[in-house]
């Protein structure tokens, strides 16, 4: 056992029985680093990552490259999930040096933390036109014995321009309209309409690029149909199966051709949140009740394979099981024979999803739908309503003869800012949907959620960043606070329980107090962090919402429900950073964008007063929450309010006693009314 076996994260656990002397990221490793005048072999992993098991087989595990490890160097394991500054800061520094980068990542640095060489997999022996790890070991030895001012000469250049940068200036040009048709524009010219999506194999799932066209299709009315046409067809190019499992549900992490047929199978939290949460969007839209089956099997594969039972949500589930890339989610034509032993059933199954003896990924069959519901009920000559009843009854046969194989690991590490994001799907899904049982199971898993969160990860007012099995981390980052900052906000909006709204204002405000940067937006981390190189600001979207535009969104929303300019002011702020580089990336900017939109519209606050919750007050906030608003936020109590509920609600009184909506936008108050029909006319 090395030091990694007091570790929380189950992928610094994985690699305790090393012959490697591992250490984590913490004072003892770099103080040893400095005192021994060693160099740092920093590797950089997560626990669902396939080449990372590889890696850690081929060369981690291998007696005679461990030695050269603990001879000659420090060497310092890191879960990219737990510690996103590390990943962050070496992972551009990585993409400096070698135009590329990835996990696992493999990179050296001087005892001062400058890196000077860097790489992601390396092979034990030169394969793939790449160098062994061996070799590179010992040519990193035999470069720090003889040229040790050459290699500290590297570093402190690297450093250096890590630190430019990172050095972002607040501009002084907003984002305006004009700015934000101009990328829609962009981002429709782009699009790839022969297989969905954008861009070219490995093919990623664009959740933020999609909410953000949604909410354009409101903003740009003449462009709406031709906006909504672009964001379905990629919706249902996913539906389809391959990097979606029609069987259990759920998204994988990314598609690895153009035909979103063949995944890369491990499954992320933070994808199937945000998956989940645009296909609830789709559905509110167009009522379509393919979106909502999506977006429901999603949400009930997660209650099922990835929720703690005191109601936190786990990580990730593994790509392998058994030592192989999808073994647990592919098929053979006898598996499905044999399960589906109803010859009819099968024959139907079989056509409905192309299934061949010889597959279509490596002589197995990943599940991807080769026939429309309407061309299946034309061959089968069935009402196309029953395709999909049929096809479930397939689905759940097969999930149950699934659940006999061996599983992937689960990383059930529960990390603060993915959370938050499925949180806020379980929350708005709670009052989107008009399926009742539905609702009241996942504003149930929300609320469980909630609760874990607020008394496992936040205590003494301080949050951490990853809880497991009882033990946290110290550390905490910017989107950890914004993430959970905005789930709490939507909570709020589906069972109006103040208790959610405090505990968000407290979290804000604290925000701004550790992260904020006087000249504008945030840092990653805080203001009373541990030992980094620099202190990150990363403004990009990456697969997670950056965490600077999830705190201006956070900032936006408490600032219309609390009329309060300091935090409007520092939200415009961040946004002026990222003026420039969204107007050339717009789709690594996607949640600022839906950000700035809904800045730009200020959006409608409504407020809500009654007696009681009764049926006519439901039925009041049931109207307002059935359609797609994405800019509206509303506030709802019992009159008189409480003094803890949103400022929002106060001086609001009722209308005849009766349920009385108050409805205000672009800083102006209208007339409160008490009837549907009134209301109608206001929104």
């Amino acid at each position: 056992m090395n030091r990694l076996v007091n570790s929380a994260s189950p992928y610094l656990l994985q690699h305790a029985n090393n012959p490697v002397d591992w250490y984590p990221w913490d004072e003892d490793a770099l103080g040893k680093a400095r005192a021994e005048n060693k160099p740092i072999f920093l590797s950089i992993g997560y626990a669902a990552c396939h080449w990372c098991h590889v890696m850690a087989h081929e060369s981690f595990e291998d007696p005679a490259i461990a030695a050269i490890m603990n001879e000659h160097f420090i060497n310092i394991k890191v879960d990219r999930e737990e510690r996103p500054d590390l990943d962050s800061i070496y992972m551009q520094a990585t993409t400096a040096m070698t135009g590329s980068g990835g996990w696992p990542m493999s990179i050296f640095l001087t005892p001062d933390l400058h890196p000077f060489y860097a790489g992601t997999y390396f092979p034990p022996e030169p394969r793939y036109n790449m160098p062994s790890f061996r070799n590179i070991l010992l040519g990193i030895v035999n470069a720090w014995a003889n040229e040790p001012d050459e290699i500290h000469r590297v570093g402190d250049q690297l450093a250096q321009h890590l630190r430019q940068a990172l050095s972002i200036e607040t501009q002084n040009a907003d984002l305006l309209q004009e700015n934000l048709n101009q990328i829609t524009t962009a981002i429709l010219d782009n699009y790839d309409w022969g297989y969905g999506g954008w861009g070219m194999a490995p093919k990623f799932p664009q959740p933020m690029t999609i909410e953000y066209l949604f909410q354009r299709s409101l903003s740009e009315p003449t462009r709406k149909e031709n906006i909504l046409k672009t964001s379905l067809h990629a919706l249902k190019a996913m539906a389809r199966g391959g990097m979606y499992d029609v069987v259990g549900g759920g998204f994988a992490r990314y598609s690895t051709d153009n035909f979103w047929r063949v995944p890369h199978f491990e499954k992320m939290l933070y994808d199937n949140a945000q998956l989940a949460l645009v296909y609830l969007h789709a559905w509110q839209i167009t009522r379509e009740p393919s979106f909502k089956r999506v977006a429901i099997e999603t949400l009930d594969f997660v209650r099922r394979e990835m929720t703690h039972p005191d109601g936190g949500f786990y990580s990730s589930l593994d790509a392998d099981s058994k030592g192989e890339e999808g073994r647990f989610y592919v098929w053979t034509k006898s598996e499905i024979q044999e399960v589906l032993a109803n010859d009819s059933d099968f024959e139907f199954f079989s056509v409905a999803y192309g299934i061949t003896e010889k597959g279509n990924w490596e002589g197995k069959n990943v599940l991807q739908r080769a026939l429309d519901d309407a061309s299946l009920a034309a061959r089968f000559r069935l009402d196309e309503e029953a395709v999909p009843v049929k096809l479930a009854d397939c689905h759940s046969k097969l999930l149950a003869a699934r659940a006999r194989r061996i599983r992937p690991n689960t990383d059930d590490k529960i990390l603060t800012a993915w959370n938050g994001l499925m949180l806020h799907a379980f929350a708005e899904a709670a009052r989107i949907l008009d399926d009742e049982k539905k609702a009241t199971e996942y504003l149930e898993a929300a609320v469980r959620s909630a609760n874990f969160l607020l008394s496992s990860l936040y205590l003494n007012g301080k949050l951490h960043r990853s809880w497991r099995d009882g033990k946290r981390t110290n550390e905490v980052f910017l989107e950890d606070y914004a993430s959970l900052i905005i789930a709490l906000l939507e909570l709020y909006q589906t069972d109006f329980d103040n208790h959610w709204f405090t505990a968000a204002m407290e979290l804000a405000d604290d925000m701004l107090l550790r992260f904020g940067d006087s000249n504008g937006g945030f840092f990653d981390t805080p203001n009373d962090g541990g030992t980094l190189l620099i202190r990150p600001k990363d403004l990009q979207d990456n697969a997670t919402p950056s965490g600077n535009a999830l705190a201006c969104e956070a900032l936006l929303k408490f600032a219309a429900f609390t009329d309060k300019a300091e935090y409007r002011d520092a939200a415009e702020k961040a946004l002026r950073m990222v003026t420039d580089s969204a107007l050339r990336y717009p789709m690594g900017f996607a949640r600022w964008l839906s950000t700035a939109d809904f800045a730009l519209d200020n959006g409608e606050q409504i407020a809500v007063v009654f007696e009681a919750m009764n049926k006519d007050a439901q039925e009041v906030i049931r109207f307002i929450q059935a359609e797609y608003r994405p800019n509206t936020i509303i506030a709802a109590s019992t009159f008189p309010p409480p003094k803890s509920a949103p400022v929002l609600l106060m001086d609001r009184p009722l209308k005849e006693n009766k349920p009385t909506a108050y409805v205000c936008e672009h800083f102006v108050c209208k007339q409160p009314v008490n009837s549907i029909e009134e209301l109608k006319g206001l929104i």
